[in-house]
């Protein structure tokens, strides 16, 4: 299954505000890198986030989140939200703007 470009697309609308992003097919999927490191993306209709080990713990107490596991082995410090999880644009600029702190504490590549 292709991912969802209604999803890409507003995540776009949050990160044309962001510099040093950039856009690459990974997993089936696009993601989204801020200076160099993956930030967040779309898988099938699923929002992914990069928050770190802390953060990712803490949004999979959150409704509709799950861990990214797309191949058996779920990825450390990386979620997966349903798009009821953020279907309204306030939420889903909230989301990104926690994977956007969490990455930019990471060294640029």
């Amino acid at each position: 299954m292709p991912y969802d470009d209604s999803v890409q697309m507003r995540i776009n609308a949050v990160l044309r505000q962001w510099s040093d992003v950039v856009e690459k097919k990974m997993f089936g999927g696009v993601c989204c890198l801020l200076h160099g490191n993956m930030v967040c993306g779309v898988y099938k209709e699923f929002l992914i986030l990069r928050l770190g080990v802390d953060q990712a713990a803490d949004a999979l107490t959150q409704p509709h989140c799950r861990p990214f596991d797309i191949t058996g082995r779920a990825m450390k410090g990386w979620v997966m939200v349903a798009p009821e999880g953020f279907a309204d644009d306030r939420v889903l600029a909230d989301w990104l703007a926690k994977a956007k702190a969490f990455v930019e504490t990471l060294p640029p590549k």
